[in-house]
C-alpha cells in the first residue's frame, strides 16, 4: 500500500519535512522512498509541492496520511474538508474496577452485611426492653 507522508529531517528544534511517497509494509519509516513530490518548513512556512506529481500518485492509490491531506487542502491541490489528526482519547473511569463477576459479588456481601446489622438493632434493642 503506498502512502504519501512526511519524513522529518533537521537539526534538534529545528524540523523540516519531505513530502514523499513510500510503500507502508516494506519501507522503513525514516529510510527509503519511492519518489520526493515536496518539503514543508513549519518555521519558515515554506513549501513546494508538486501538484501533479501528487494527484498522479493518489489516482495510482496511494493514500496521504491525515497531516499530508490537511496540507494538501490548505494548498488547493486537494478538494475536501480539513481530518481531525489527533485521535481522541477515550475517558476511563478509575473509581469503578472493571471485572466480570466481582460487582455482582460485592454487592451480595454488602447487601448482606446491611441486612445482617438492621437484624440485630432490633435484637439488641428488643433484650434490654426485656431486662
Amino acid at each position: 500500500m503506498l502512502v504519501i507522508r512526511y519524513l522529518r529531517r533537521g537539526k534538534k528544534n529545528q524540523p523540516f519535512f519531505k513530502i514523499v511517497v513510500t510503500d507502508k509494509k516494506r519501507a522503513p519509516r525514516g529510510g527509503r522512498f519511492i519518489e520526493q513530490v515536496g518539503f514543508w518548513n513549519p518555521l519558515t512556512k515554506e513549501r513546494k509541492l508538486e501538484g501533479e506529481r501528487i494527484k498522479y500518485w493518489m489516482s495510482v492509490g496511494a493514500k496521504p496520511s491525515p497531516s499530508v491531506f490537511n496540507l494538501l487542502v490548505s494548498a488547493k491541490i486537494v478538494e475536501g474538508k480539513k481530518m481531525a489528526v489527533h485521535k481522541k482519547s477515550k475517558k476511563k473511569t478509575a473509581d469503578q474496577p472493571v471485572a466480570i463477576g466481582k460487582p455482582q459479588e460485592e454487592a451480595a456481601v454488602k447487601k448482606e452485611e446491611t441486612s445482617m446489622a438492621t437484624e440485630q438493632v432490633p435484637l439488641a434493642i428488643a433484650e434490654k426492653k426485656s431486662e
